[in-house]
């Protein structure tokens, strides 16, 4: 063939197959791992049946594997599935804030859910970054078992504030300098929350 001919046809070629590469990239079917994302909702509504110790473990397993700056892993994570425990810092938050117990539904101050992911920090600030993308890892993890979680920041703060809830964060064991900066629900969802809109008009590409 002429080597002119050779040329152009390589060219020809490589730029079907730069289309065909663009496209295939684009298509998110069989990607478990974009589903997994797209399909994650916070769930608020939980069945009222227990989670796996297997499946938690699992979770958290995730969760401690998320990158973290220098790889100083700067979190403390503390699984709580004890009713014990979730009934006994429930009834400290119900006896500060009484008109919780009019509320029919309300059964725990975890949206009702049966088990809860505390995550803990250096008290200095460092490391919250680094802890949220802990948190990411565990939710998505959790989102691929069929379980719904919800991150929350309200119980922690009442445990963090509260004289009355210092013997439940001391059941937590952290150790010195660290303090509880978020917590996550874990249960089997008793609800499908619709998506909601996102506003992608924040993100742009800069040329």
């Amino acid at each position: 063939m002429n080597p002119i001919k050779s040329a152009i046809l390589g060219m020809a070629l490589l730029t079907v197959a730069d289309v065909y590469a663009g496209e295939q990239c684009c298509r998110q079917g069989g990607n478990l791992v974009i589903e997994t994302i797209m399909a994650r909702r916070s769930v608020r509504m939980y069945k009222d049946m227990p989670v796996e110790r297997c499946k938690l473990q699992k979770i958290v397993e995730c969760g401690i594997n998320a990158p973290s700056g220098m790889n100083k892993q700067p979190w403390q994570v503390r699984v709580v599935d004890s009713r014990d425990y979730i009934d006994g810092i429930t009834g400290v938050f119900r006896k500060a804030n009484p008109r919780m117990a009019d509320d029919a539904s309300f059964k725990n101050m975890f949206r009702n859910a049966p088990a809860v992911i505390f995550i803990a920090s250096p008290a200095d600030g460092s490391g919250q970054l680094d802890c949220g993308l802990l948190g990411e890892n565990m939710i998505l993890a959790a989102q691929s078992m069929g379980l719904g979680t919800c991150c929350l920041g309200g119980p922690v703060a009442f445990m963090n504030g509260n004289a009355d809830a210092k013997p439940y964060v001391e059941r937590l064991n952290l150790p010195e300098g660290y303090t509880l900066l978020y917590a996550i629900a874990v249960g089997y969802p008793d609800e499908k929350p619709e998506a909601k809109p996102r506003d992608a008009a924040k993100v742009q590409f800069v040329e």
